[in-house]
């Protein structure tokens, strides 16, 4: 009966870098501890108990309990209006604690330098929340971009919201499904708060 193969330790410790462009290290990021068999694996921040490794190319894992998630968020002082650049790749969160000051686009890209195109896989699906300070006079989400070009919203309830709710946070929630290059279906929703 074949062995089957086995590599390290019942933990690996697997050195994290950052690299420049000449593969010089910029920073020493720690260890990623791979655990094999019924183990938790820590990567930087994230930990998952006792994860299955489905598909080892794709890192794709089944039956992982995952105790606590962080979203980096991008609170700005600063007032809805004209057009939002959404980094994706920066922060999953945006919120603008100023009062709106006019309806708004938003504009979904990886980063300013990376398209929301080239930054993620056909068949992928990234949630974005964007959460807006309404003063007395509310403003609306009245565009949906990504990479520049307007998308149509499949909005819940099937209807777009065609204002704000005044003196509250209104928050907005997309879905945003890539289903081939250049190509994205995305789900939204407005929810008041007060």
């Amino acid at each position: 009966m074949p062995v089957p193969n086995v590599f390290g330790a019942a933990t690996t410790a697997i050195p994290l870098t950052q690299l420049d462009a000449n593969f010089n290290t910029v920073a020493t990021l720690g260890n990623a501890s791979v655990g094999l068999g019924n183990t938790t694996t820590t990567v930087g921040n994230l930990t998952l108990s006792n994860p299955t490794i489905v598909n080892a190319s794709n890192g794709s894992y089944a039956n992982v309990t995952i105790t606590t998630i962080q979203e980096p968020s991008n609170v700005t002082a600063t007032a809805a209006n004209a057009t939002i650049n959404f980094d994706v790749l920066n922060n999953a969160v945006q919120y603008f604690t100023s009062n709106a000051a006019g309806n708004w686009t938003v504009n979904f890209r990886g980063t300013s330098s990376v398209t929301y195109n080239n930054a993620f896989a056909n068949n992928t699906a990234v949630s974005c929340t964007l959460v807006t300070t309404q003063g007395g006079t509310a403003y609306y989400n009245s565009v949906v971009q990504v990479d520049g070009s307007s998308v149509t919203p499949k909005w819940q309830g099937g209807t777009a919201p065609t204002s704000g709710n005044a003196s509250g946070l209104d928050s907005y929630t997309y879905v945003i499904i890539k289903t081939g290059s250049n190509a994205y279906t995305v789900l939204a929703s407005q929810t008041q708060f007060k």
